[in-house]
């Protein structure tokens, strides 16, 4: 059974791996664009917290730290 959970899991992983490497690519191309400082400091807070998870195989975390990313952005 649990083996069954972890081939089940093995393909979600990839996907939120690769996610986590695409937001991570997001946030540092908005820094590049200098955004006004209040977005400033949360984008590279949310950077800094997604490379760490990414580090640490954490890629749900990491997708938290790129969906604070995503909200810090001016709409």
């Amino acid at each position: 059974m649990a083996l069954a959970t972890l081939l089940l899991a093995t393909p979600a992983l990839a996907d939120d791996k690769a996610a986590c490497a695409e937001g991570i690519g997001m946030i540092k191309a908005e820094i590049a664009r200098a955004p006004a400082e209040p977005a400033l400091g949360k984008l590279k807070k949310a950077l800094r917290v997604a490379e760490r998870e990414q580090g640490e195989a954490e890629y749900d975390e990491c997708l938290d730290a790129v969906g604070d990313a995503k909200r810090a952005l001016p709409k």
